[in-house]
């Protein structure tokens, strides 16, 4: 008993991995052409989407996250070069006391983007619900993704699979690389299933005309 016991945890050891290996290896092949890291080179969409994450690893003592920061620096790149002529951003707001996109819209205000050129999605609650919501709430087929790199191959491969035409503008890593890149590989799984389920964003609502 003991012997057929360990011999299945080895085999579901290995099919996990397996698993993991391949749908990393697809979101990587699949996304490769649309990844731009230089602002000069990336072509311009009327949208950028913001992909949000939390401002602060300890926000007591103000500690701000560096993949946040990254992130704003990115989207004000953008901006500022013609790339983008409104983002989008979008996050968690599930609760009183946590607001990704206001935090971003300030943090963007206070970088020379205008507050009109600035959209709120208070319901990006994961990158499916962003992705989903920009297509259908806010109009957008086609426009630019801004996060990390490896955040933005999950993004745009959704998005692919969704008939999307997006590009994506990689901003700098953070500090937590690994604890990061053993994230994202369960989550290119979970994303797997969502598309073979048809997941659908948790919330949508009415439509929001961009000029």
């Amino acid at each position: 008993m003991v012997k057929r016991l360990s011999g299945l945890l080895v085999v579901m050891g290995i099919l996990a991995i397996s698993v993991m290996w391949v749908a990393n290896y697809y979101v990587n092949k699949e996304t490769k052409s649309q990844l731009f890291y230089d602002v000069n080179k990336i072509p311009k969409n009327k949208v950028g989407l913001l992909l949000g994450t939390a401002k602060y690893m300890d926000k007591a003592r103000q500690i701000i996250n560096l993949y946040y920061q990254a992130r704003i620096d990115a989207a004000v790149a953008l901006y500022m070069a013609g790339k983008v002529d409104y983002i989008i951003v979008s996050g968690d707001n599930s609760t009183q006391y946590y607001n990704e996109p206001a935090l971003m819209r300030d943090d963007l205000i206070a970088r020379g983007v205008p507050a009109n050129h600035i959209i709120m999605d208070n319901a990006g609650f994961r990158t499916l619900d962003s992705i989903l919501r920009c297509r259908d709430i806010f109009g957008q087929a086609g426009f630019t993704i801004i996060s990390q790199t490896f955040h933005n191959q999950r993004a745009v491969f959704i998005a692919n699979n969704k008939g999307l035409k997006t590009v994506a503008f990689c901003s700098a890593d953070g500090d937590d690389r690994i604890r990061e890149t053993i994230r994202e590989k369960l989550a290119r799984v979970k994303m797997m299933l969502d598309l073979l389920l048809n997941k659908q964003a948790k919330f949508y609502g009415e439509k929001i005309d961009i000029p």
